[in-house]
């Protein structure tokens, strides 16, 4: 019998995230013990460290529902899983080129403070915004 403590030490997932997944629907509710807590299996916490690598690698908590889902099937489909990777990657390296855009315009504002100006271009240019 593995509560819901242990569940959330051998997985890594905190207690509150294991029930919100379970409200959620991303893992089924587990069996109860006699005095009402909850009884995780092994195969339940290996589905919850599944789910923390998910979340770990950033996947959205749809798809790593999703990918939990593709993990659970008998015969897992691997096309599906691709295009679920394949397009994490996508919105990452979108993400990355928003990132670098934003490094580069706060490098620009903080080389105009680096010129010894009396007054704060920086400030003056976020103001003109």
């Amino acid at each position: 019998m593995t509560a819901i403590g242990e569940a959330s030490r051998q997985s890594g997932v905190g207690i509150e995230t294991i029930r919100y997944y379970e409200r959620a629907g991303v893992l089924p509710r587990p069996a109860r013990m006699p005095n009402g807590r909850r009884d995780y299996s092994e195969v339940e916490i290996g589905w919850l460290r599944f789910l923390k690598t998910c979340r770990t690698l950033g996947f959205p908590l749809a798809d790593a529902r999703r990918l939990l889902a593709l993990a659970r099937a008998e015969a897992p489909d691997c096309a599906a899983a691709a295009t679920l990777c394949k397009t994490h990657r996508e919105e990452i390296r979108q993400r990355i080129a928003e990132l670098q855009a934003l490094d580069a315009a706060l490098a620009a504002l903080a080389a105009d403070c680096e010129a010894g100006n009396p007054r704060c271009p920086m400030i003056d240019r976020m103001s003109d915004v």
